[in-house]
């Protein structure tokens, strides 16, 4: 199980992130609003503005006030050690 840093100690399971997307859309937004409805929430942001979304395969959605490009190249760098490792 690899873990992904996002933001203020949070961690999150790099194996069940299925996508990482900007909350600026309509759709994404109604998303959020029925997992918040439903308690599927999780909101990493420690009151600051959110950045990010990051739906899991288990209904969870999550919030965090990182860039989608940051925590999508943090991915990236969890991936190639994996890949260093295997080649070890």
């Amino acid at each position: 199980m690899k873990l992904i840093n996002i933001g203020f100690g949070n961690m999150v399971n790099a194996e069940r992130i299925i996508a990482i997307i900007s909350p600026e859309s309509a759709p994404i937004k109604r998303i959020v609003q029925v997992c918040k409805e439903n308690g599927t929430l999780i909101d990493a942001t420690h009151g600051r503005r959110t950045r990010a979304v990051i739906i899991t395969d288990c209904d969870q959605v999550i919030l965090t006030y990182l860039q989608a490009e940051t925590v999508a190249n943090r991915l990236d760098e969890e991936k190639d050690y994996e890949e260093d490792d295997e080649d070890a």
